[in-house]
């Protein structure tokens, strides 16, 4: 096994540094698939749950709110196993469980027996499973690639998610259109077998392991300690769930944009999510080229733009237009989230680096069961357009807030060690 510390010697400098470790390049190349099929189904479910409630913006919001809240309930459970097992054995056993979802919905989608409690039910189950999914996910990145290129291997992960972010909508607006949504999440459980093939096929033994987690009572609380070291990493978890809240949560709404603003039909609301895409793999791209540690000045000046962003798109009084401020909105929403990711991780120890992305994924998903049902009744009270007017606005504001408790926070620092000096310098016994 290798160290935890060690790192390639050709690992660093490049923006696909981390596509040079081999087992990283079996992950990445089976979660493109996959991750294709996701999208696919999650345009599928939010098509179907806008049919089968006719068109109803809060359904769709509750839909949200039941799949992502589970990751409130589990996530911080997930990151305690993630330190405890062998990550990869725990993805291969929760990529079945969550295709077994898609084939269970997609079954019941073809025969015609689907209800939208079905949906609700099966939104559920995979929300439970992707809640112990993302800690485990997210913390194996460091085990591929080592601390050294953690940064990028977190830059690149987001580059392949929206990669197929970007074909995923699409694909699946297309196929809605042509065989209906059952067929969607039929093919989305297929994708799954490109991950499990990918993490088979790797090597145990060049991983960058460091010391299991003891099985231990408390061990859940150890992870939170560790975060309240580090008054940077709260701010930037502070910041992430509230622009995650009540700003990047807009995308639950973008088929209300497509369908009861413009009034037009799968293929759009796919293009929008595209165009959203697009601009995250372009923000992925520029992520990937970072080297070290983000400061939380970067993450709250992406915050800054993304929020700046999402306004000027909710404004846009034309599909195209709202379709083209999509780019650069989703540009600085994954430069966000990328640069706060790999802040976070690379400001904790290793032996809790599963446990604390466990509450990474609380703030960033856990406020959906909020956010998706809040922003669905602003779209249904205000119109489609305010998720994102509101949404964007709220933004700014938290990271204008952070940037303030920092900067306050740091000038006590300042004081307080100006003060320490001083008194040491008067205690000092003259000669």
């Amino acid at each position: 096994m290798s160290e935890v510390d060690s790192t390639p010697p050709d690992t660093r400098g490049s923006v696909f540094a981390a596509l040079r470790v081999r087992n990283y390049r079996l992950f990445a190349s089976g979660q493109v698939v996959s991750l294709v099929g996701t999208w696919m189904q999650r345009v599928a479910q939010d098509w179907l749950v806008l049919e089968l409630s006719g068109g109803s913006p809060v359904a769709l919001g509750v839909a949200a709110a039941l799949q992502f809240g589970p990751t409130l309930l589990l996530s911080l459970w997930g990151g305690s196993i993630a330190d405890r097992y062998d990550k990869r054995r725990l993805l291969m056993g929760l990529q079945v469980a969550m295709g077994a979802c898609a084939l269970l919905l997609g079954l019941l989608d073809v025969t015609g027996l689907v209800t939208l409690a079905q949906v609700y039910v099966l939104c559920v189950l995979l929300g439970c499973f992707s809640a112990l999914d993302g800690p485990v996910r997210q913390s194996f990145a460091g085990e591929m690639v080592g601390s050294g290129a953690l940064a990028n291997a977190v830059a690149l992960n987001s580059m392949t998610f929206n990669t197929a972010r970007v074909l995923g909508p699409a694909v699946g607006g297309l196929l809605i259109a042509g065989v209906g949504t059952g067929w969607v999440f039929l093919i989305n459980a297929v994708t799954f077998v490109a991950v499990l093939v990918g993490l088979q096929r790797m090597r145990p033994a060049d991983m960058f392991t460091y010391a299991r987690a003891p099985r231990e009572r408390g061990a859940v609380r150890a992870g939170l300690r560790e975060v309240r070291r580090h008054p940077d990493v709260v701010l930037l978890l502070v910041l992430v769930f509230f622009v995650s809240t009540l700003g990047i949560n807009f995308f639950v709404t973008l088929a209300i944009v497509a369908r009861n603003v413009f009034g037009r039909g799968a293929e759009s609301y796919g293009l929008l999510t595209s165009a959203l895409a697009v601009g995250c793999l372009l923000g992925a791209f520029t992520a990937a080229r970072r080297v070290g540690r983000p400061r939380l000045r970067t993450v709250v000046v992406a915050a800054v733009v993304f929020g700046a962003c999402e306004v000027a798109a909710g404004l846009m009084p034309s599909y195209p237009l709202v379709a083209l401020l999509l780019v650069p909105t989703g540009a600085a929403q994954l430069l966000f989230t990328s640069a706060a990711n790999a802040a976070v991780q690379l400001g904790v120890d290793e032996q809790v680096r599963g446990r604390v992305m466990g509450l990474w994924m609380v703030v960033l998903l856990g406020g959906t069961p909020v956010g998706g049902p809040a922003l669905g009744w602003l779209a249904e009270e205000l119109g489609g357009r305010a998720p994102l007017v509101l949404g964007g606005a709220a933004s700014v504001v938290a990271a204008v807030v952070v940037a303030a408790v920092w900067l306050v926070l740091q000038r006590r620092r300042r004081q307080s060690s100006g003060q320490s000096c001083t008194g040491t310098l008067a205690s000092m016994p003259s000669r």
